[in-house]
């Protein structure tokens, strides 16, 4: 329907030369300036390929239209170097050029191709005449208002800077009663983004790398701008470092180099990496790192089997918790090592294809088993703190991964014990001797009783060489005699060929309980009997005897038969 309100459109041989001019002015202007996406513009092809049309948009780098848009249906080219096109902007592809949409709408001559128009949700051209309360006034063919929200602007500037200009819109309201047409330019902004979109995915290839922005930064990951199209940078495919998050590297704006890695079609999500870019450490760790090699690194985490030591980026060993410490009793990791800590490790085996590097603490600060034999003789006193109470006797640690047992038997000559608790606690520090060492077998065993004094210490602190003392004959063999010099304290003496002689020929007399009667008298008297007094030698006789030396630390008397 045709309205007889609205003026015919104005040829273009009767416009002024003011308008004329402005026109060439506000053309010249938006050539010379970035204009918005989804903007009309009129382009001059510049070249043809077998796949592309290049047109240039009088920007600083040309645009590009598929050539399928101009092929007729016998294959031929409807389009020449030389002809103008009307275009609208896209984003730009992986060379710089941008993405170009031919416009194949017209301005509606009058009521009728409005209604059909908006009957089909066809678009339609128009020119923003001027900004108004709540958005534009646009001229479709008949003045309609375009609402703000619709225009596809985000501040005042952009809505300034649409006015006069050409777009493409759909008629979204049409009453032609009251003549209210109102028009929407987003939804066409919207349109032609997803359909840049879906050209500039169905340019993207696996294994191509290009660059991007980075958009959004998140715990797991940061997305890249592609130019129109997100794709996700894992936080894993980062770095062959170990990172926190992507924060740690990477900042929202940052340019960066990516590769896609994977691209799935049916959900449009493309997976990107950035240490691809770069050699992966694992392939060399088995050339730079052999078992035995003692290295240097950082320990990068804690956990409670163990702790991952950075050798190089991307390259990490684990030391586990039984390769930490030569001690059997049981430790935490965090008690041995901290993350940021440098420490110094051994090899000791090297998986490359499970990436996976066990290395050694404890081998790094050596074996101390090796000096232990050296350090802990036969005989050697020591002073270290208990570490566990078994029914069987007690350990207790002599020095960092070294620890001696005191059997049961060996804590106490004062009573039998049932349980080493009985005298002992874990904690407590006790003197011991050692009294057995077995390094092949790591074993130590030791001795608390020992160290306590007995007869024989008593003996020969009151006694000194050359005292004569009186003794039981306890018994006779060979060319020597047990002698009992008292409660407990024994020695071994000599016996001459005579006295054996002698011993051979007397005949045995009186009984035992006379004999420790009388053993009993002479060591309180002192009084004695030798072999000169006629008795032979013989167990249970009771003879004097010399000292002839003492030795405190061996707990060992000599002695003579005095004749």
């Amino acid at each position: 329907m045709n309205n007889p309100n609205l003026s015919a459109p104005v040829p273009d041989d009767q416009v002024s030369p003011s308008e004329s001019s402005f026109a060439d002015i506000l053309l010249q202007f938006e050539q010379e300036h970035n204009s918005p996406r989804g903007q009309a513009l009129q382009g001059v092809v510049i070249a043809i390929s077998d796949e592309s049309v290049f047109v240039d948009v009088g920007r600083k780098t040309e645009g590009v239209l598929p050539v399928v848009d101009f092929r007729a249906p016998d294959g031929t080219v409807t389009i020449q170097k030389g002809d103008k096109v009307l275009v609208t902007l896209g984003g730009t592809n992986s060379e710089g050029l941008y993405v170009l949409s031919t416009i194949r709408v017209e301005r509606p001559k009058d009521w009728s191709a409005l209604e059909a128009a908006f009957a089909g949700k066809l678009a339609i051209q128009g020119t923003v005449n001027e900004l108004v309360k709540g958005g534009f006034r646009v001229d479709v063919g008949v003045p309609a208002f375009m609402p703000a929200s619709r225009s596809g602007t985000r501040d005042q500037a952009e809505m300034e800077q649409l006015i006069g200009q050409q777009i493409q819109c759909k008629v979204i309201k049409l009453d032609t009663a009251e003549e209210d047409v109102v028009v929407d330019r987003r939804c066409i902004l919207e349109e032609e983004e997803k359909a840049a979109k879906r050209e500039a995915f169905a340019a993207l290839q696996e294994g191509t790398v290009l660059k991007g922005k980075v958009r959004n930064l998140t715990d797991f990951g940061a997305f890249i701008d592609l130019g129109g199209i997100d794709g996700l940078l894992h936080v894993g495919d980062i770095s062959w470092n170990r990172i926190g998050k992507p924060s740690d590297v990477l900042k929202t704006g940052d340019e960066v180099e990516v590769k896609i890695l994977k691209i799935n079609a049916g959900t449009h999500k493309v997976s990107l990496g950035m240490k691809q870019l770069t050699p992966e450490p694992w392939a060399l760790a088995a050339e730079k790192f052999t078992q035995g090699d003692r290295v240097r690194g950082k320990v990068s985490r804690v956990a409670d089997f163990g702790a991952f030591v950075e050798l190089e980026p991307g390259v990490d060993g684990l030391i586990h918790v039984s390769e930490m410490s030569w001690s059997k009793k049981q430790i935490k990791p965090s008690e041995i090592v901290k993350p940021g800590d440098v420490v110094e490790v051994v090899v000791l085996s090297v998986n490359a294809a499970d990436k996976r590097i066990a290395l050694g603490l404890k081998q790094a600060v050596g074996d101390p088993w090796v000096e232990a034999e050296k350090n802990f003789a036969v005989g050697t006193i020591v002073e270290a703190p208990v570490t566990s109470l078994q029914s069987f006797g007690a350990f207790i640690e002599l020095a960092e991964g070294i620890e001696g047992m005191i059997h049961i038997g060996d804590i106490s000559r004062e009573k039998r014990l049932t349980h080493p608790s009985e005298i002992l606690k874990v904690g407590q520090k006790v003197k011991a001797q050692v009294l057995e060492m077995e390094r092949g077998k790591r074993r130590i065993r030791l001795g608390m009783k020992q160290l306590e004094p007995t007869s024989s210490d008593e003996y020969i602190a009151e006694h000194k060489a050359g005292d004569v003392v009186s003794g039981r004959m306890v018994d006779v063999s060979g060319n020597r005699a047990k002698v009992e010099l008292g409660d407990g304290v024994y020695c071994w003496c000599a016996i001459r060929r005579e006295e054996k002689k002698a011993a051979a020929e007397e005949r045995t007399a009186g009984d035992l309980s006379s004999l420790t009667a009388m053993l009993s008298q002479r060591w309180k008297s002192g009084g004695s009997k030798g072999s000169s007094g006629g008795e032979a030698l013989r167990a249970g006789q009771i003879c004097s005897f010399r000292i002839v030396s003492l030795d405190a630390a061996a707990k060992k008397i000599e002695i003579e038969l005095v004749g």
